[in-house]
């Protein structure tokens, strides 16, 4: 019986364009991830190299004013890059993999990135991940939505219903030969991805292929419920198609726009200002009100001086330590948001399977909004590390000399990339489960 209906199968017209649409689409899916790699290490080159000659160009000019000099450079932190990222970009194109930062205010400095075409952030990259999850249930779709109803309107139902008396182990095996031609594909897309990307076989890695294949039990079990209602090719196909519009496209738009206005998110532009006015204001203000503050939270530099009529490094950098704090609640009120958004978004996505298949894809490659606070976490201790390690010689007004510029490089930060199997696989396991059971009992009447 499975020789006959793999025969069948594969001498239809629609195995044929499902084959060429889902490895040309997913190649290409994983040519574009290739391309985002190569961009990645190109800028990463680019900053060592830039953070290296800026370093030597400016020690050139003022190397006798360490407090001036400092005041030019910049410091580069960059978020090590794992090559599964190329999977699934996530919000990594719109999210900055390195950020360059001087030793003043971090606050004004913390969301600089680069330049895009809007219009292209708009379309999204066509990952892997993206093929995946929006193509292989529409291909999934397009080969079982008939799987009864062409027997019907083809009258050889009949037939087969009084040559076998499992009429819904027939159906079943249908569906099982076009479920494994699309693991199939599966499978070879991720060997391929894993050989052109260069993806070592990790627990990350093996998370994001199981959950690949739940996912695609999850609409093969969606697409066999339909057809155990018996009903019309026609009927069966717009039903699809429009649970397919809802769980990719609707439902996610609904969400995102709910979780946007129950949270909103105003301290974006308010910690801006207030570091500004923090900052900005200070020049109008006798020197003691800064230093006080300063003095507060570095009480081993009480014995600077601070000159109250002429112009000192401590009181400047003083001044932009300052207008970090006075943004300092309200940046972690901003933080703490995006989190419960985060958070809010993941507890609804555990009952829609696409939008957690999307939000695990992410957060399994490191592209989500969390491992980028992360980031931003990381960057914040580096750059207080990088103050105190040079306040002390630039009140001692040091010159360049004193500082040894080799241990300056651009660093790396390294992201968390642990998960739990559990919160990953499990729901997408209950609701096939849940669904196919359903067909299950549907079918009892055939």
């Amino acid at each position: 019986m499975y020789r006959l209906l793999f025969k069948s199968f594969f001498r239809t017209r629609i195995f044929m364009v499902s084959l060429a649409l889902l490895l040309t689409v997913g190649v290409i899916g994983i040519l574009i991830g290739k391309q985002y790699l190569v961009k990645q290490e190109k800028t990463i080159a680019a900053a060592q190299v830039f953070q290296e000659e800026s370093i030597k160009k400016n020690i050139q000019y003022h190397s006798e004013d360490l407090g001036l000099l400092l005041y030019y450079l910049r410091f580069t932190l960059i978020k090590k890059p794992e090559n599964i990222s190329a999977i699934s970009i996530g919000q990594s194109d719109v999210n900055p993999l390195l950020q360059a930062v001087t030793i003043r205010a971090l606050e004004g400095q913390k969301y600089d990135t680069d330049f895009e075409n809007p219009s292209l952030l708009m379309s999204g990259n066509l990952d892997l991940g993206f093929v995946i999850i929006y193509l292989f249930p529409l291909v999934l779709i397009a080969m079982t939505f008939n799987l009864y109803s062409e027997e019907k309107e083809l009258g050889t139902w009949r037939i087969l219903a009084a040559q076998t008396s499992g009429k819904a182990q027939f159906l079943f095996k249908k569906l099982l030969i076009r479920i494994l031609f699309v693991f199939g594909v599966l499978i070879f897309l991720m060997i391929l991805a894993s050989t052109i990307l260069q993806i070592p076989m990790n627990a990350n890695f093996w998370a994001i292929f199981l959950l690949s294949v739940l996912y695609i039990l999850f609409w093969s079990a969606l697409c066999f419920w339909m057809v155990s209602f018996l009903k019309n090719s026609s009927f069966n196909a717009l039903a699809l198609i429009s649970i397919w519009v809802v769980l990719t496209i609707l439902f996610p738009a609904l969400v995102n726009n709910y979780v946007i206005n129950t949270y909103q998110v105003p301290e974006a532009l308010d910690a801006m200002v207030e570091q500004r006015d923090g900052y900005h204001e200070k020049w109008d203000m006798k020197k003691d009100i800064t230093m006080n503050g300063f003095i507060g939270s570095y009480p081993q530099f009480i014995k600077y001086e601070v000159p109250e009529d002429e112009f000192s490094w401590i009181w400047y950098y003083g001044m932009q330590y300052m207008g970090d704090m006075a943004a300092k609640e309200t940046s972690q009120e901003m933080t703490d948001k995006i989190m419960l958004r985060n958070k809010v978004s993941e507890q609804i996505a555990l009952l829609v399977p696409t939008m957690h298949a999307q939000l695990s894809f992410n957060k399994l490659a490191g592209t989500d909004m969390v491992s980028h606070l992360s980031f931003l976490e990381a960057l914040a201790n580096f750059h207080k590390n990088l103050r105190e390690g040079f306040y002390t010689k630039i009140f001692d007004h040091k010159s360049a000399d004193a500082v040894d510029w080799k241990n300056h490089e651009a660093k790396f930060y390294e992201l968390d990339y642990s998960f739990s199997w559990l919160k990953l696989l499990l729901p997408s396991l209950l609701m096939s489960i849940i669904i196919a059971v359903l067909a299950g009992l549907n079918l009892r009447r055939l």
